[in-house]
């Protein structure tokens, strides 16, 4: 059974950073693309970041020079490092793996950033 779980989130100051994880059980991680996306309260949910099987990334521009994506196919583990984090970025982060048979999402980690 294919289970995504994130983790990282929390409170964090404007300016702060804060490190994502996305572990992946099952055996899909590897073959498959990994996306992070992001909802904010009242708003449609939106992708941040792509990575492929062969570690190319894509970001959405409101993102672009601050947020790193990577993967670590060995632990199963997709990473989503945010850096300069502004008010805007608050959110529930949620990673996701399509493998063209089925979308797999996780529960969700909440990421708030105030002073």
């Amino acid at each position: 059974q294919v289970q995504l779980v994130e983790s990282g989130g929390g409170l964090v100051q404007p300016g702060g950073s804060l490190r994502l994880s996305c572990t992946v059980s099952g055996s899909i991680f590897s073959t498959n693309d990994v996306r992070w996306y992001r909802q904010a309260p009242g708003k449609q949910r939106n992708m941040v970041a792509v990575i492929t099987t062969d570690g190319r990334t894509n970001y959405a521009d409101s993102v672009k020079g601050r947020f790193t994506i990577s993967r670590d196919n060995a632990k199963n583990t997709a990473y989503l490092q945010m850096n300069a984090l502004n008010a805007e970025d608050t959110a529930v982060y949620y990673c996701t793996v399509d493998t063209g048979r089925g979308a797999y999402w996780g529960q969700g980690t909440q990421v708030t950033v105030s002073s």
